[in-house]
């Protein structure tokens, strides 16, 4: 059972690591100056890199849940609800989930790798020593990079699957686009849109933190910057698992 114990012990010296953490970051986060020429860089990098890798896996999800669920939905004769069916899907729980898993894998195992790489070659260490505020120019800005940019590719994300689904049905069903996405547009509320639109910042808040975290305290040389990328994906995932039951609890309590 020593195992066990030190799994949990290890688990919240993490977590508490990890709270510390965020607790710098908006220790720092209101003060000035601000980077906003680093900030402004690290959103157009976030943004270009992740982007063409988003809209194809959007898009492929919109392929494969209309070609999976159009065959039963025939059969019940209720494939004019297709396109409500899966407009609602992939805005509610789909495209944000799947969007932040592959930023997690994408942007959370670059940052960590970089700055895990800036720490093992003493360069976070030099900029300590000249004046330069680590935290403020590397985390502050990556963080609130990734929070805003990953609602943005959600976004474009969800749009990219509803147009795949969109080409079955006008394939398959004959089914024109003006048709197709005034069926989408009917099926949402306000109660579809904005909890999933809300938790796609806490997504992007959690993938910069936790790529930031692994990597400014990346230990054990080179093997640690590995280390470091491969730790940040993991962690990143399970959290926004957590953050995405969390945030499924709250809106069914809220608009139940």
């Amino acid at each position: 059972m020593n195992w066990f114990w030190s799994g949990i012990i290890g688990f919240l010296a993490e977590t508490g690591a990890l709270a510390a953490f965020a607790g710098k970051f908006f220790k720092n986060v209101f003060k000035r100056p601000f980077e906003g020429r680093e900030f402004l860089r690290q959103c157009y990098h976030l943004g270009n890199q992740s982007l063409f890798l988003v809209a194809v896996t959007g898009f492929i999800i919109g392929l494969v849940i209309t070609l999976q669920s159009r065959p039963k939905m025939t059969e019940l004769g209720a494939d004019a609800w297709i396109p409500a069916m899966v407009g609602v899907s992939i805005i509610r729980e789909i495209g944000p989930i799947i969007t932040a898993l592959i930023c997690a894998g994408r942007i959370g195992s670059g940052i960590g790798a970089e700055l895990g790489s800036m720490r093992v070659t003493e360069q976070i260490d030099a900029m300590e020593v000249s004046g330069t505020h680590p935290i403020r120019y590397l985390v502050v800005t990556r963080v609130l990079a990734t929070t805003l940019m990953i609602p943005i590719l959600v976004l474009i994300s969800d749009f990219v699957a509803l147009f795949g689904s969109f080409l079955i049905e006008n394939i398959k069903g004959d089914v024109s686009f003006v048709l197709y996405f005034d069926s989408v547009l009917n099926s949402l509320s306000l109660k579809d849109i904005i909890p999933s639109t809300i938790k796609t910042f806490f997504f992007g808040f959690a993938i910069g933190l936790v790529g930031c975290f692994k990597g400014y305290y990346c230990k054990n040389g080179t093997a640690g910057v590995g280390i470091a990328a491969n730790t940040a994906v993991v962690e990143t995932s399970m959290v926004l698992f957590v953050l995405d039951f969390v945030a499924v609890l709250i809106t069914d309590l809220i608009f139940q």
